[in-house]
């Protein structure tokens, strides 16, 4: 009987808090609309808290909460009542604010600053007077100033005025810190304020002692309106008010131009799969960092946040696997993503940021401490994957969209990360390796940065230097795909150095991290050159890189979906055996909706079409326990069992977030066996559907100048046919196994094998 009643599981990561989001800014709340914690809660922009007090108060209480909803990611709506006060004066029946209610209607939009709309209704029949107030406060304070001791002191301002336009108050600060680290040394300034003008009916509001009060007085079913216009300051600079209109503009272009996909029908998974991606595009978009837009030759493109809350920033290893992951739908992220991040390569050497020449920027941040270099945030180079990855996305860009003149500009950038990689990282054993300089810097960084990520098989943790595995795979992938790009670009003998040396690292690498005990990869590789033996994820990725030999792959993909790693939810970090294993740790046991999306197309890579379609469904069902469908940062990674009929959270997990919201695209792309050649005008397919998703469509998929509509359908056979449905340009479209194998290899071998392939067509 249990198993056809509907499940009443529904997950919110931060539970405790509400957000809605734009650009550059978040509001944080408590679950009833008002900024009154001390902890995290504010209206946060460029990652300074402008607002750190924010209740609105009906003579001198809070009114009744009743419901409180965003309605897209950057506007909310909340419904507050109260009774009026002449309800008790006149001993009326029923006098409770349910039975006779004054609504207070508070409509927001975040953007940089935030935009809050007020209507009061008096829903009784009795004329009411009453003061309604809004506690304010502002204290421009860090994140980890929220947890911790203020650092920063500097002088805060406010002022109140009273114009023909309306009234104004105003709040400033001005800081300046002298710092010394490492080295580097100066006098930094940071500068923020933001400016309120309040424009109402009736009586004009008073300010003081914290607090804007109004005097109103209504009527029988009378109405109140007051508008509050927050914009934020930046050195001095007003930042544009939120436009809900230019927002929506901007998130409907993304979404008009990308790709679409269409799951038919009400069977099986079809509808939790369409809801999935709808939610995910939606998030994509709505992560758009709007100071970071260009345009190219292809039209706009654009950059993400790396996630909400905590992350309203650029990370260079987010956006890049973000950006891989999407691309089937729209390179616009990739297009965005690359020419900020080679702007932003090291040029020198600064220990204190890990700083060194060619090396990707791993976080740009706007916080007070950044700015102030309490920290090295402000231009942290404190990361390994962005570096290593780069050369691969620039490949990606050249299979999807073909154009040398949108390529270009990249190529030198994506040969100084690896001239970067091979005198910095690449250390004696002819492995490359991570190590902090900074001494504020994190100890690791790979993608598991987590302190204490990285293992021993007995739990002890390994210090640095050490690299690990799907570091080694990066690099591959990398050398590899720019020998195909510059062979292109007619550099055939740097074309050709460079696949030399992916294919010699690939040789070492099956030799020294293979573990025939385990018939494994080991995690990584330690500062005395021992392999470290943590059974991991981190092999899974290997395989998409395809620094796995063939001999291996089957080995790998069996231990990596054992019952100790794949938790029915997804694949865990780590091992359940280990004795490290943690299910609520960041790193060491916890499931990452990226990763798993990476472990699809590995298993779709390697021809294991029943375990892609086993971790496809699972990461489905997931996404299915959270509500709207939305997969956060990360979840526990404890057993699907009767005992855990869904996984616990993350504590401080991010959502939405931007390379959980990729991952389901990924999955798609993994199994429909989507593969570009934009160069050659081609598209490879090699699809299968599973039963649990019998057809699906894409629309506009976009390979070089072309645009394509196919449509798939899983057959009575099990075999999955597809039918070109639209065509815009010309593209060939052939059905291939294994078509990701087809772009490995030299640039000349890859170009030739696809033409002759072309030609048969």
């Amino acid at each position: 009987m249990d198993e056809i009643q509907p499940s009443l599981v529904l997950l919110e990561p931060r539970s405790h808090h509400f957000h809605i989001s734009q650009g550059r800014s978040v509001l944080t709340t408590s679950l009833n609309g008002f900024i009154e914690d001390p902890g995290i809660e504010g209206l946060w922009t460029y990652e300074t808290r402008l607002l750190s007090r924010y209740v609105w108060k009906v003579h001198g209480e809070q009114p009744t909460f009743s419901a409180l909803s965003a309605v897209d990611q950057q506007r909310s709506i909340g419904y507050y009542i109260f009774a009026p006060p002449e309800c008790r004066k006149k001993q009326e029946p029923g006098c409770d604010p349910a039975q006779n209610s004054v609504e207070i209607k508070i409509d927001r939009t975040v953007g940089e600053g935030l935009l809050e709309r007020v209507t009061l209704t008096n829903h009784t029949l009795l004329k009411t007077s009453f003061t309604l107030a809004l506690d304010v406060a502002a204290d421009f304070a860090s994140s980890s100033e929220t947890t911790g001791p203020r650092k920063q002191k500097g002088r805060l301002t406010k002022q109140w005025r009273r114009s023909d336009s309306g009234c104004t108050l105003s709040f400033d600060y001005t800081v300046r810190h002298n710092y010394s680290h490492q080295g580097e040394s100066g006098t930094a300034a940071f500068h923020r304020g933001i400016r309120l003008l309040v424009v109402n009916e009736q009586r004009r509001p008073e300010y003081g002692q914290g607090q804007i009060r109004f005097r109103i007085k209504l009527n029988p079913r009378q109405t109140w309106h007051a508008t509050l216009a927050w914009t934020a300051q930046v050195d001095g600079l007003d930042q544009p008010l939120p436009n809900d209109a230019e927002g929506k503009r901007k998130r409907r272009s993304m979404l008009a131009d990308a790709a679409q996909y269409n799951v038919p029908g009400e069977r099986s998974l079809a509808p939790l799969v369409m809801r999935t991606i709808r939610r995910a595009a939606a998030d994509l978009a709505a992560l758009r960092l709007y100071d970071l837009d260009g345009e190219d030759v292809l039209g706009e493109n654009w950059v993400p946040a790396a996630g909400v809350p905590l992350y309203v920033s650029l990370f260079s290893r987010d956006v890049l696997f973000t950006a891989r992951q999407s691309a089937a739908i729209s390179t616009a992220i990739m297009r965005g993503t690359l020419p900020v991040l080679g702007r932003q390569l090291g040029a020198r050497i600064n220990d204190w940021r890990d700083e060194q020449p060619g090396r990707v920027i791993h976080e740009i941040h706007s916080s007070p401490m950044a700015q102030l270099n309490y920290t090295p945030l402000g231009r942290d180079f404190g990361g390994a994957t962005g570096s290593l990855f780069y050369g691969s996305a620039v490949a990606d860009l050249w299979r999807w969209t073909g154009n040398k003149e949108l390529v270009t500009p990249f190529i030198e950038p994506a040969l100084r990360t690896l001239a970067w990689a091979d005198q910095y990282c690449r250390d004696k054993s002819g492995f490359y390796k991570y190590q902090t300089r900074s001494k504020q810097g994190v100890k690791n960084q790979g993608w598991k940065d987590s302190a204490d990520a990285i293992v021993y098989p007995d739990g002890s943790q390994v210090p640095d230097p050490l690299g690990t595995c799907e570091m080694q795979g990066c690099v591959y992938s990398s050398k590899l795909g720019l020998s195909e790009v510059l062979w292109a670009f007619g550099d055939k003998e740097m074309a050709m150095q460079y696949a030399k040396e992916a294919e010699e690292l690939k040789d070492r690498f099956n030799e020294f991290f293979w573990m025939p005990k385990e018939n494994y990869i080991a995690m990584g590789i330690d500062s005395k050159n021992r392999r470290i033996e943590s059974i991991s994820s981190d092999p899974g990725q290997c395989l998409r890189y395809g620094v796995v030999k063939d001999c291996h792959r089957e080995a790998v993909v069996r231990r990596l979906m054992a019952d100790d790693l794949f938790s029915g939810w997804g694949v865990r970090t780590l091992s359940s055996k280990h004795p490290s294993f943690n299910p609520f740790s960041y790193h060491r046991g916890s499931v990452w909706p990226v990763e798993n999306g990476e472990l699809v197309m590995s298993l779709a890579i390697c021809g294991k079409i029943e375990e892609m379609h086993r971790l496809a469904k699972s990461m489905f069902e997931a996404a299915s326990l959270f509500r709207h469908c939305r997969l956060p940062e990360v979840f526990s990674g404890h057993s699907r069992d009767a005992e855990h009929p869904f996984p616990a959270l993350y504590p401080k997990a991010n959502t939405p977030q931007a390379w959980s919201a990729s991952s389901p695209f990924l999955v798609l792309q993994a199994m429909l066996g989507i593969q570009p050649y934009a160069p050659l005008d081609l598209l490879l397919l090699d699809p299968h559907l599973p039963e649990w998703l019998p057809e699906i469509s894409l629309h506009g998929l976009r390979v070089g100048d072309a645009r394509v509509s196919l449509r798939f359908r899983r057959e009575a056979s099990g075999e999955t046919e597809y039918e070109v449905a639209g065509a815009e340009g010309a593209l060939t479209v052939v059905r291939r196994e294994d078509p990701w194998s087809l772009v490995r290899g030299p640039g000349e071998t890859v170009h030739s094998h696809l033409l002759e392939l072309k030609r048969a067509a």
